[in-house]
């Protein structure tokens, strides 16, 4: 036992040293593993570009993020200049516009830019949680997608251009407003109008959480005057040359959104009075559009978020277990402590390699779509794209629970300090968990609707459930696979999940369980391929 010193030596210094040392790339010996497993080798050129990226990250962005997002560092709003001009500036710290600068720099969605390399890239990036940059960057990634299908304007291709390859060094920023006051997810409910002029289409109406308030480019959702049909626009946030005078296009931002997390991510109510707009795509098929495009990939995005970040927080509770000591032995050799680091590391590692293996089916189904034609077998690419909807919701859905729940034992495992703003980034990483977890592309509740009625269909239309859980899990054991497809039969047999009787809510109850366990199995499967085992 210590005898009392009034000048208590402790310190946290050899901690520190391994935290702030760390590479986020080099040092990762399973993401690397990973890398090679589902990327392949990546060409000298590409792998230098990711260590660069990885070291400026490590030893710079990791202390731009965690500065930005202390709370006195909040974005606010200034809406008048002094000259009593409506401005709408949004003002945010120096660390995040510079972290800004660098992220978009990577020109990540630029046609020199490898699918691999952008991916593993991003992958890296979302472990400094939302930092003010991410949910932008994925908003960014759903405009350059839905224009590279739809661009047919001058306009709408030099905007693509602008985001995908820069204009003077100057890339550009998108974000997707969806969400109006009566509703969120009821897309089809939304009022906001768009109505054709002589000059052009013209937006009216309030969008209620406009997260990345402060880019260039909004790819929105409007009604055309007397129609029931949601179309898609782009709506710029300045005309040309007015973006230097702070004289935006047509609409004023009432306030800032005052968030549990993401708070370094300005979330906006935005009143459009006429703001010049771009249409995208067929009027009448905008909320398919927006839905298989762009939303689409804001839950794959949002779900690999979840999944970077609980590296991050495995990592950091790991070795502090393995450092700080009580009652004579470091924290880590204590059996409630070791099952929980184990429990972090297991939730780590699947959700590297789930996301790399769904990354990997990305491509290859996007390989397919682009041949334009079917191969010998239509029914099989059918059933593999119906098969990567429910992957990416999935994803979304389990991912997200499973980084809150991570991030909250990380923090337990830290104690006290687990809890400080300025101790680590485990509070503000917690905090985005929740967020993701409970609002951002569809809350739980929502998903797991969607999930069963697209699975439900599926099963009606000649697909049963033996078969999905059999290509969704080809390396599980026969017995597991029969004890899921059997469980899948049976709930997907009762007609709906829309009443609150006690049988539909232990139908419910079942459902959310299965969901967990088919993605924790594809995630199993996927962690099984990088370590060379073979599952029984």
């Amino acid at each position: 036992m210590p005898l009392p010193d009034a000048h208590n030596p402790y310190n946290f210094d050899e901690y520190l040293a391994w935290r702030d040392g760390f590479n986020f790339f080099e040092d990762d010996a399973f993401l690397l593993r990973t890398i090679r497993h589902f990327a392949g080798e990546l060409s000298e050129e590409d792998e230098a570009d990711v260590r660069a990226m990885a070291k400026t990250l490590s030893f710079r962005w990791v202390r731009l993020a965690d500065t930005a997002g202390r709370p006195e560092n909040a974005p606010y709003m200034q809406h008048f200049d002094g000259y009593n001009r409506r401005i709408d500036r949004i003002v945010r710290p120096a660390q995040t516009l510079e972290l800004e600068r660098d992220v978009w720099s990577e020109a990540m969605f630029s046609e020199r830019t490898s699918a691999w390399k952008r991916f593993i890239k991003i992958f890296l990036t979302l472990q400094l949680g939302e930092a003010g940059i991410n949910c932008a960057h994925c908003c960014t990634a759903g405009l350059v997608l839905i224009l590279e299908r739809f661009a047919d304007s001058p306009e709408l291709r030099r905007i693509l251009g602008h985001l995908k390859e820069g204009e003077s060094g100057d890339f550009a920023i998108g974000a997707q407003f969806l969400s109006e006051i009566q509703g969120g997810s009821d897309v089809q409910a939304n009022r906001v109008e768009a109505v054709h002029t002589d000059a052009g289409w013209r937006i009216y109406g309030t969008k209620f959480y406009c997260s990345a308030a402060h880019a260039d480019y909004a790819i929105i959702t409007a009604k055309p005057r007397g129609s029931h049909d949601v179309a898609v626009f782009v709506v710029p946030s300045w005309l040309p040359g007015d973006k230097n005078r702070e004289r935006r296009n047509g609409y004023v931002i009432n306030k800032l959104k005052s968030k549990l997390g993401t708070r370094e991510l300005p979330t906006a109510e935005i009143t459009y009075d006429g703001a010049l707009a771009y249409p995208v795509g067929d009027l009448k098929r905008g909320l398919a559009n927006i839905m298989a495009i762009v939303i689409a990939h804001s839950r794959f995005v949002t779900g690999l978020g979840a999944c970077a970040q609980m590296v991050r927080v495995a990592r950091e509770a790991k070795r502090y277990s393995e450092w700080r000591t009580a009652f004579g032995v470091t924290i880590g050799r204590f059996g409630l402590v070791a099952q929980q680091v184990q429990q972090l590391e297991r939730y780590a590692r699947r959700g590297t390699a789930g996301s790399f293996k769904l990354h990997q089916e990305v491509l290859e189904v996007a390989a397919l779509d682009e041949t334009g034609h079917e191969d010998s077998d239509a029914l099989v690419n059918s059933r593999r794209r119906f098969r990567l909807r429910m992957l990416i919701m999935l994803h979304k859905l389990v991912s997200c629970a499973d980084s809150a729940s991570s991030s909250e034992t990380a923090m337990s495992i830290l104690g006290g300090h687990g809890l400080m703003e300025d101790f680590s980034a485990l509070p503000r990483l917690f905090r985005d968990a929740v967020v993701l977890n409970g609002a951002w592309e569809g809350p739980r509740n929502l998903l797991l609707t969607r999930i069963f009625m697209d699975m439900q269909r599926a099963t009606q239309r000649g697909y049963p459930p033996g078969e999905l859980v059999a290509d969704l899990l080809p390396s599980a054991s026969r017995e597991a696979r029969r004890h899921l497809a059997d469980e899948l039969a049976e709930v997907l047999d009762y007609p709906h999940l829309t009443a609150t009787d006690p049988t539909t809510l232990a139908i419910c109850t079942r459902w959310d369980r299965l969901c967990g366990d088919l993605y924790h199995g594809f995630q199993d499967q996927a962690v099984a391929e990088v370590e060379g085992a073979s599952t029984p």
